[in-house]
């Protein structure tokens, strides 16, 4: 679904919707490539969903798909886990705020340096540090259907100008 505003002066701002259907874990590398082909140029990939609906099980999909190959794990204890793509030497942040207590902590640990860093970030629990994300943040909601199938909802939003 595309959404366009203009502004005039030649400029206008699409908004694309994207949604993604994850039937089993056996289709998940499917969405993840799909994924990967709309971050272009964006680096802030806010995960939202219930706990257990695999938001880190699609994050290590899409980090396979950027050629990383060492093991990914879920953050939660470090907070922070650092990949390196195996393929573009490109660093990737992967971050879980679930323990978070207050945004002051996450600012402790620098998370808006990663965020500005023109890095890739995946946040899981980014509600914990909204206020800490940059403008530009695709916020990627995940939720269950029946028979465990998944549904991932994006919105990326575009400059044209005419």
């Amino acid at each position: 679904m595309n959404l366009s505003i203009g502004f005039g002066f030649g400029c206008s701002i699409v908004f694309v919707l994207f949604m993604l259907e994850i039937e089993n874990l056996a289709s998940i590398e499917k969405a993840a490539e799909t994924f990967t082909q709309h971050i272009s140029n964006r680096t802030v990939f806010a995960f939202r969903g219930k706990m257990g609906v695999g938001k880190t099980t699609f994050i290590k999909a899409v980090c396979k798909v950027l050629g990383v190959s060492e093991t990914v794990n879920s953050p939660s204890f470090a907070i922070i886990n650092e990949y390196v793509s195996d393929t573009t030497g490109e660093t990737i942040y992967h971050f879980d705020f679930y323990r978070i207590n207050s945004v002051r902590e996450a600012m402790n640990i620098g998370a808006e340096d990663y965020f500005n860093s023109g890095s890739l970030c995946f946040i899981e629990w980014p509600e914990k540090v909204e206020p800490l994300l940059p403008a530009g943040t695709v916020w990627v909601d995940m939720e269950e259907r029946e028979r465990g199938k998944r549904i991932i909802n994006y919105v990326i939003k575009t400059a044209t100008t005419h």
